[in-house]
């Protein structure tokens, strides 16, 4: 177990360590993962892969997301992907921007951790340094 319970930020319950096949009964290809669920608020969490620091395997990828949440952080991902992939950023400059516009640590810097308020931010953000910079303006 991680070293601390995962809650439910919604209700507040221990979520429930679950294989892949709990969540995604459709997708064999991840079967062999772990999420932490919380059942009655159809809220989950993907794990870190065992060997990825400390949680052998169940430390959680962010926090529980309900579907509404786990909609934001979707786009947000989308959003703020396109900045660094396209190559318009360096990856850790992208996130560097991003934590000065939300006033944050880099180190706090993660979709994963984020409420649906601060995902609509930084869809908000990353619109916004996307016309700023352009279509054909990269690094």
């Amino acid at each position: 177990m991680p070293s601390k319970p995962v809650v439910c930020p919604y209700c507040r319950k221990k979520a429930k360590l679950v294989s892949g096949d709990v969540i995604y009964p459709h997708r064999p290809d991840l079967i062999d993962l772990r999420f932490w669920l919380c059942a009655p608020c159809d809220a989950y969490v993907g794990c870190h892969k065992p060997g990825h620091g400390q949680g052998g395997g169940d430390k959680p990828l962010g926090r529980l997301a309900n579907a509404s949440l786990r909609d934001a952080k979707r786009r947000a991902h989308a959003a703020f992907d396109t900045l660094w992939q396209s190559g318009a950023m360096r990856r850790a400059k992208a996130y560097g921007w991003l934590s000065l516009c939300l006033g944050l640590p880099v180190a706090k810097t993660h979709i994963g951790n984020f409420d649906v308020e601060t995902c609509e931010r930084v869809i908000e953000f990353c619109r916004s340094k996307q016309r700023e910079i352009g279509p054909n303006s990269y690094r």
